[in-house]
């Protein structure tokens, strides 16, 4: 048997003020730090016991990893970051209000811009300094990738699914659990492959904050049960909120 437990960031600054967030570096809101120690209880509770833990390298998921962490009394484990954990580039949206978006583009565009398969949103420019090329994180970076000027969900299961099937899965067989602190979209292609959701009905899955899904493997790696550490009323409440972060 063998768990995977996702963790989308803890409330971050940006989602609070309802704007694309992307690959820019904001904080944890006070709720999203509190969501973040939540989960540490609950995954303790459960009985969750993590040899090994990853994140992106943005704060806002490596923050809510080591609150998670120190709840579960496991900061001393080892945890490694990658870019490929980190959120869909947003593109020239990032900084960008969503319902003002809505408003300027309509409601159709917008979707299709945050949870479509295959749309990117407009790109920003190579010479600005939001491109990721000009951010010591990724300015050494190699990989095909590395520094997106916009991404599709298509882009971030590009660098996802074969992490994935590199190195966390790798490490998941050897350790039994693996946490993974990430973002909405970087998580969402994941969840994707590994329940084989389709193109077109990815468009529906919304990852609420802070709130930690976990996924049981038998031992020949088939999916046997996935679920969120939240009740029913709860988890809608927070999919809805999400879901409706560009409704008036």
């Amino acid at each position: 048997m063998y768990k995977l437990v996702l963790i989308r960031h803890g409330q971050s600054t940006w989602n609070e003020a309802n704007l694309f967030t992307g690959w820019t570096d904001v904080d944890l809101t006070e709720r999203g730090v509190n969501e973040a120690k939540e989960a540490g209880k609950l995954l303790k509770e459960a009985g969750l016991n993590f040899k090994y833990a990853y994140t992106s390298l943005l704060k806002r998921a490596i923050k809510t990893l080591n609150y998670v962490l120190e709840e579960m009394d496991l900061m001393w484990i080892p945890v490694e970051k990658s870019w490929r954990l980190n959120e869909k580039h947003y593109g020239n949206l990032q900084g960008m209000n969503k319902k003002e978006m809505v408003e300027k583009f309509g409601a159709e565009q917008v979707l299709l811009w945050r949870r479509s398969y295959n749309v990117r949103p407009p790109e920003i420019p190579l010479n600005d300094p939001r491109h990721p090329a000009t951010d010591p994180r990724y300015i050494n970076l190699k990989e095909e990738g590395a520094q997106p000027g916009t991404e599709a969900l298509l882009d971030t299961v590009g660098r996802i699914v074969p992490y994935w099937k590199s190195d966390i899965k790798e490490k998941l067989k050897t350790h039994k659990e693996v946490l993974v602190a990430a973002h909405g979209n970087s998580l969402r292609g994941i969840i994707k492959h590994l329940k084989n959701i389709s193109d077109e009905d990815i468009i529906n899955l919304n990852i609420p904050t802070g709130i930690a899904y976990v996924f049981e493997f038998d031992n020949d790696f088939n999916l046997i049960k996935d679920e969120f550490l939240a009740d029913k009323e709860t988890l809608k409440k927070l999919m809805e909120e999400v879901a409706n972060q560009t409704k008036k």
